[in-house]
């Protein structure tokens, strides 16, 4: 099991819109490089509109970054996706045998971690911006 692809399928949206722009960047456009259906695209792109990361118009195809590059970050996507609630990347299985000395202790041993996990991955997040991602992926397409 693995995070919601949306967070991925989000920072790739927000590049193409970006190498794009001289170009009209359709939903149809997005899922054909994305490779999956517009309609999927089309509630991303809902997402990252009510984040206030994309401008789009309704009835006319196309969409463009609402925000400068460096002012848009990996937690800000993460955020507009809604990959996990807010402190609930990892969850604890619920209701563990209180008669065992494992289950009566393992929520208040790994919940701390947990959360310190979560918060170390968004640090790294909120560090990085659309872009760094975008100038590798120019760097990137060249080879």
């Amino acid at each position: 099991m693995s995070i919601s692809s949306r967070f991925a399928v989000g920072i790739h949206i927000l590049a193409l819109i970006e190498l794009n722009k001289e170009g009209t960047t359709s939903s149809e456009f997005l899922a054909s490089s994305v490779n999956t259906n517009s309609a999927v695209i089309r509630k991303l792109m809902g997402m990252l509109k009510k984040a206030g990361l994309i401008e789009v118009k309704p009835g006319i195809a196309g969409a463009k970054l609402a925000k400068e590059l460096s002012d848009i970050t990996l937690f800000d996507v993460y955020k507009a996706v809604n990959v996990v609630q807010e402190k609930e990347l990892f969850s604890v299985h619920e209701k563990p045998n209180p008669k065992c000395p494992v289950g009566r202790n393992i929520q208040n041993t790994i919940e701390p971690l947990f959360t310190s996990a979560q918060l170390a991955m968004e640090k790294v997040l909120r560090s990085v911006t659309l872009e760094d991602v975008v100038k590798d992926i120019a760097t990137n397409k060249k080879n």
